[in-house]
């Protein structure tokens, strides 16, 4: 996705709630996301979300946001990335939230 992102935030609180999104996403946990466009997506986080400085081009400033890439193990050559400005909630399918630090 690159160093550009369509959206980017630097309000305390919106930042706050990504950095909250991302730790809910633990490496090699099973999620179905429901994102904020209604569609839901499933599969096994590929490595730890975090939120990252980025560049909207449109606005012309700087920001933070997130990546995430699932993968589904049953589908070698399925994957998923998205930003994590476009998931509403988590769903967790296995327990690994609680086993990684």
């Amino acid at each position: 996705m690159g160093r550009s992102a369509k959206h980017v935030y630097s309000d305390p609180a919106a930042v706050q709630a990504l950095e909250a999104l991302a730790s809910e996403l633990p490496a090699n946990g099973h999620v179905r996301l429901m994102l904020k466009d209604g569609s839901t997506c499933e599969g096994v986080v590929a490595e730890r979300a975090t939120v990252q400085v980025y560049y909207d081009p449109t606005e012309q400033h700087q920001g933070i946001n997130g990546e995430l890439r699932l993968e589904r193990p049953d589908e070698p050559d399925w994957h998923c990335w998205m930003w994590l400005d476009e998931i509403a909630s988590v769903e967790h399918l296995d327990s690994t939230l609680g086993s990684e630090n």
